[in-house]
């Protein structure tokens, strides 16, 4: 078999409501050269009946579902290390691509400039109703990427593709972070090379009520600091980065009400300074 140039990879737990929309906006692609893996993390409704019928349709679709394991870089790690492609794109099972060209404006970007290890984009924030609140560009050169890289992930990970050799090379995601392991892989993958941001919109990022809990703010908080610890030395503004980063555990301990009102300002506040 002809190995794919492009694996995508599609984790998924639960939500066979989304999949669809996100599957269509792949096959929309005009880079047909791909292969999507969709690692079902133990799914106990008709997920996989679902994803049956898509490789039906579509040969290029593949399926693992190892069980339960609770964790999003473990289930991660276990469909990339199914991957065959030159390069790596990750997409949300709840969220779908954008622009139909994502892939090949990626591909060719990468095989142009060999000293990038990966690039990502913007995306539209699109609330319950399917409505655009948000339109979100990061920072595009690698300089300015870096300047960010302890602060905040710099790269929707969605909207993403990387080399695959220097993912593997990495390890793929580390599993013991509890959080923000995503945030971590582009923090290894930086220091392997440049990374790039293209200033247009590749992704329609979901948010809604079934997404990352409200709880799990103290493990976010947790990972942040851990992550500047992991990271001082590597990026620039590390004394004011792990600030932040205490001060985000100070805020996770906060009443849930407090937080509650808090967090769309918070949010707001931090798109203002990380990205464009």
């Amino acid at each position: 078999m002809a190995q794919s140039h492009v694996s995508i990879l599609m984790t998924t737990w639960n939500r066979p409501q989304f999949l669809g929309q996100a599957i269509e906006s792949i096959r929309a692609q005009t880079f047909g050269d791909w292969e999507l893996i969709i690692a079902d993390d133990g799914s106990t409704d008709n997920t996989r009946e679902i994803v049956a019928e898509w490789m039906k349709k579509d040969s290029r679709i593949k399926y693992v579902n190892p069980g339960h394991l609770g964790r999003i870089a473990k289930i991660s790690n276990i469909g990339l290390r199914e991957a065959k492609g030159e390069y790596i794109a990750i997409l949300d099972d709840d969220d779908w691509w954008a622009d139909p060209e994502k892939l090949k404006k990626q591909v060719g970007f990468l095989d142009k400039n060999r000293d990038h290890v990966g690039c990502g984009g913007g995306y539209f924030v699109i609330d319950k109703e399917g409505n655009t609140t948000a339109k979100i560009l990061k920072p595009e050169k690698d300089a300015d990427i870096r300047k960010v890289m302890l602060f905040a992930n710099p790269m929707a990970n969605s909207s993403t593709l990387f080399r695959h050799s220097v993912a593997e090379k990495l390890g793929y995601y580390d599993e013991t972070m509890l959080q923000f392991a995503d945030w971590d892989f582009w923090l290894k993958m930086g220091l392997e090379g440049k990374i790039y941001n293209f200033p247009e919109y590749f992704l329609s990022y979901r948010m809604w009520g079934g997404g990352m809990s409200f709880s799990k703010q103290k493990e976010c908080a947790q990972s942040a600091v851990r992550l500047v610890g992991r990271y001082q030395n590597k990026y620039p503004g590390h004394w004011f980065a792990l600030f932040a980063a205490y001060a985000y555990v100070a805020y996770a301990n906060f009443p849930p009400g407090v937080r509650q009102f808090l967090n769309p300002i918070l949010s707001r506040l931090k798109k203002a300074l990380f990205s464009r």
